[in-house]
């Protein structure tokens, strides 16, 4: 049997806040909306844009990390896969379809606050990652990791 590849990579900006939730089993999600826009000459030589909306979501410390520090209009590259779920509408009971972008790493772009954040974020963890035997829990960076 032959591979496929199902990857997604997106530049874009946010659509509204992001919404970070958890399942029952404690896990972590975030969904937010996604815009991608491009450029071309329409049959008249005049310069269009066409601005294409995605549905993202993601999981575990990637939706923790989109959740705290992204935004509204916040610029960030999405990579993941496309997926296509199905529920039966309640009020209906027609089967419903959206087609995702299950982010596998969000990587917040542009300065101001999310890039700050996602520093932050990295610091934090990589600093708790290096030493295992340090169990303390930190709720952020201290006054040293700034970097101003």
């Amino acid at each position: 049997m032959s591979q496929g590849l199902n990857r997604a990579l997106l530049i874009g900006r946010l659509g509204k806040d992001p919404e970070l939730t958890y399942t029952q089993g404690g896990t972590a999600r975030c969904r937010f909306s996604l815009a991608t826009s491009e450029s071309y000459k329409d049959q008249a030589g005049e310069w269009q844009e066409r601005t294409e909306w995605h549905n993202v979501v993601a999981w575990g410390k990637q939706a923790e990390s989109a959740g705290k520090y992204l935004t509204k209009g916040s610029q960030a590259c999405i990579d993941g896969k496309i997926q296509t779920r199905s529920w039966e509408d309640q009020k209906t009971g027609e089967k419903k379809y959206m087609t995702e972008i299950n982010a596998q790493r969000v990587i917040f772009l542009g300065g101001g606050e999310a890039g700050q954040g996602e520093r932050q974020y990295e610091r934090q963890y990589k600093e708790r990652d290096k030493d295992p035997g340090d169990s303390a829990q930190h709720d952020g960076p201290d006054d040293s990791d700034i970097p101003f």
